[in-house]
């Protein structure tokens, strides 16, 4: 074979190859959205047949309860119904006021404004400014910030894309009882809301504290951890973020707006 049929011929097979991926991962993509549509519709008579209310959920929540226990019926419809009984507990109104929560919105730490070239609002954490509360009152402020950011989210979306600043983050700062608390509500209440966490400005002394809090970050969370190198900050979140989508305290061109006025 002379070495321009050599190359005609190689030439063609590396086409095949990359044609017969992306079919395959096509083919992959609508098996996976079938059997997620047939157990949505499981899930849902599980859950209906133990909690009535289920009724009036749609299957977007269904199907986040069920990628955040990859797919497992029993295991998702468990966790469907935990998080049923305790929103009628914890939030019996329906939402959390301003006014259950005067302490941390004082602290004037969460902010929200812009998105993600996904789409993704964008939510930004100052982690310096809170201070520990009472733990009660700093899960009714999660529980208020994450319906927050839901309640932003464009239509055809269903994650948010966060960034936690820890400059000047401190002993003073550290509460891990509250971490652990807000932990838990993202992951058992919220699931799959969490697109991706930038963690940036790390001070050393904070790992001390993210040691006791890491063992209860669950698999599917920790792959949406990144921790930025402070000279690649702003090459990262660009990455990720338009410019023009970027708070200015970053480099871009947004202004942040406090959680409570969005």
């Amino acid at each position: 074979m002379t070495s321009y049929l050599r190359q005609k011929w190689q030439s063609f097979q590396i086409g095949t190859s990359e044609s017969e991926d992306v079919q395959e991962e096509a083919l992959n993509s609508e098996n996976t959205e079938e059997i997620e549509r047939s157990k949505i519709g499981i899930m849902r008579a599980v859950v209906q047949a133990q909690d009535p209310s289920a009724k009036d959920i749609d299957d977007l929540m269904i199907r986040r309860f069920l990628r955040a226990r990859d797919l497992d019926v029993e295991k998702a419809s468990a966790m469907l119904l935990k998080y049923l009984k305790w929103r009628k507990e914890f939030v019996p109104n329906g939402f959390i006021s301003p006014a259950e929560i005067p302490n941390d919105l004082a602290h004037n730490k969460l902010f929200m404004q812009g998105y993600d070239k996904s789409g993704r609002p964008i939510v930004v954490v100052f982690a310096a400014k809170h201070k520990p509360t009472n733990v009660e009152e700093f899960k009714r402020y999660v529980t208020f910030s994450l319906d927050k950011i839901c309640a932003r989210m464009p239509s055809g979306q269903e994650k948010f894309t966060a960034i936690a600043d820890l400059q000047g983050w401190g002993y003073a700062n550290s509460d891990i009882r509250g971490y652990l608390a807000s932990l838990s509500i993202l992951q058992d209440c919220y699931p799959e809301r969490l697109g991706k966490l930038f963690i940036i400005h790390v001070p050393y002394i904070f790992m001390t504290a993210w040691k006791m809090v890491y063992p209860f970050i669950d698999k599917n969370t920790k792959k949406k951890i990144i921790f930025v190198e402070d000279k690649k900050l702003q090459s990262t979140l660009l990455q990720d973020i338009d410019e023009s989508q970027l708070p200015e305290t970053f480099g871009g061109k947004t202004k942040l707006v406090p959680i409570q006025e969005c």
